[in-house]
């Protein structure tokens, strides 16, 4: 019994063939389709509570976050623009004014993990004296 290996070309070439294998991508996208299922619902943190019926009107959601950043060079960032240093207090001044006499804002405060512990409270110590006290620390998860 005589194998015929690739090299060994018969008479009849075979013509190339044009349909894709589409099998793999299924595979593929099967995979990632289970994957987003398990961990879409890690995605939001907190605790499972049964929460009773009400009557009560929903909340008012459409007041953003203030987002304060400070990058690796210590550079201040009040909703994604460059403030000095200096500027600061009348900045947060400015926001804690145009919230009003109720609730004060949520403030989100996001700093480099090379940046020393003083910088980070510097900015801290400033939001207090606004009177900006809901301070939200943002971090990713773990690495």
């Amino acid at each position: 019994m005589a194998m015929q290996l690739p090299s060994q070309r018969s008479g009849a070439r075979r013509a190339p063939m044009a349909d894709i294998n589409v099998t793999p991508l299924v595979d593929v996208m099967l995979v990632l389709l289970i994957i987003f299922m398990v961990t879409a619902p890690l995605l939001t943190a907190g605790v499972p509570v049964n929460l009773p019926d009400s009557r009560a009107k929903p909340l008012d959601q459409d007041k953003q976050p203030t987002e304060i950043s400070l990058d690796a060079d210590g550079k201040i960032f009040v909703a994604k623009e460059e403030v000095a240093p200096d500027e600061l207090p009348a900045r947060l001044d400015a926001i804690a004014a145009a919230a009003g006499e109720g609730e004060p804002p949520q403030v989100y405060l996001r700093a480099d993990r090379v940046l020393g512990y003083g910088q980070v409270m510097k900015v801290m110590g400033e939001l207090n004296r606004a009177g900006l006290n809901r301070v939200a620390l943002v971090t990713i998860g773990d690495e």
